[in-house]
């Protein structure tokens, strides 16, 4: 049976995110997702309605991998947002989820959930460029997250019972404009400029649905890849140091407001936050993911 499991968007016409095949990278191979589908006459089934009817389960997954023949590819080779964006509802992305990075800022950990949230048109895809506006001269950073895909409808969800609404997990870049947010943050304004520019969610390279990816102890990684060939390391931690766990957050922001299939929980960076240059490539990265690469424009 399949040790690991990933799910892919991949691009067929580069003007349209509409015309899209589904791609399941098992192991190592390369099997043709949207193929099955048009066979079993669901051409028109989305990722998520996939991820929230439990498709990706591993009982429901190994069963489907033992039915009829599957047509392998080569991999994709170039990826959209896992997620299709139309189908995305709320972004909330917590704060200060990391001892060491609220350490950075000189600044104490939350005594209960930190919450923003970032607009879903903010989405790009792993290797799509990004570019700051050009009134915007001052710090720019990077901050690999990971990404919790919700698969299951609910309110006031059980901590005990948190996972059975995940869909899946991927890797995020929370692009942020820093020095606006300092200036915000000191007249008590939300985050929500600095966290909101066009292009500041970077997700991918794919979806890693719930049963297939253990969360206990993911390494958390964010590089800079710089334009004369230097690569410098900047952020490392792991998924068992965050401060509020998935389930936590699940039960907290369920408490708040309702969660859809759909939404997204980042849940916070490693310290190591750093600016970001024209040219520079951020790359961020979780064990079990892949990388998800993001070129900065910046005139």
């Amino acid at each position: 049976m399949p040790s690991t499991v990933r799910l892919h968007r991949e691009r067929l016409d580069r003007n349209d995110d509409q015309l899209a095949r589904l791609v399941l990278e098992i192991d190592g191979r390369w099997l043709d997702l949207s193929a099955r589908l048009s066979d079993d006459g669901r051409a028109d089934a989305s990722a998520v309605e996939l991820l929230a009817e439990g498709y990706f389960g591993r009982a429901a997954l190994e069963r489907e991998l033992t039915r009829g023949k599957w047509r392998e590819r080569a991999a994709p080779r170039e990826r959209l947002v896992p997620i299709e964006p139309a189908r995305v509802g709320k972004i909330l992305a917590l704060g200060k989820n990391f001892r060491e990075h609220a350490a950075e800022f000189g600044e104490a950990v939350p005594e209960e959930p930190l919450v923003f949230n970032k607009l879903p048109e903010c989405l790009r895809a792993d290797g799509e460029t990004v570019a700051v506006p050009s009134w915007y001269t001052a710090r720019f950073d990077h901050e690999a997250e990971l990404a919790v895909v919700i698969g299951r409808a609910g309110r006031e969800i059980d901590e005990a019972r948190a996972l059975e609404h995940v869909a899946g997990y991927t890797v995020a870049n929370d692009l942020t404009a820093r020095t606006l947010q300092g200036q915000d943050r000191n007249l008590k304004y939300p985050w929500f400029r600095s966290k909101n520019f066009e292009g500041s969610c970077p997700l991918g390279p794919c979806l890693a649905p719930r049963e297939w990816l253990d969360l206990a102890d993911l390494e958390v990684t964010g590089r800079v890849l710089h334009s004369d060939g230097r690569e410098e390391a900047r952020q490392r931690a792991s998924t068992k140091d965050l401060i509020v766990t998935v389930p936590q957050a699940i039960a907290w922001l369920s408490r708040q407001f309702p969660l859809r299939p759909g939404d997204l929980i980042l849940m916070g960076t490693p310290a190591g936050v750093g600016p970001l240059v024209d040219g520079d490539v951020s790359i961020c990265a979780i064990a079990g993911i892949g990388e998800l690469r993001t070129p900065l424009k910046r005139v």
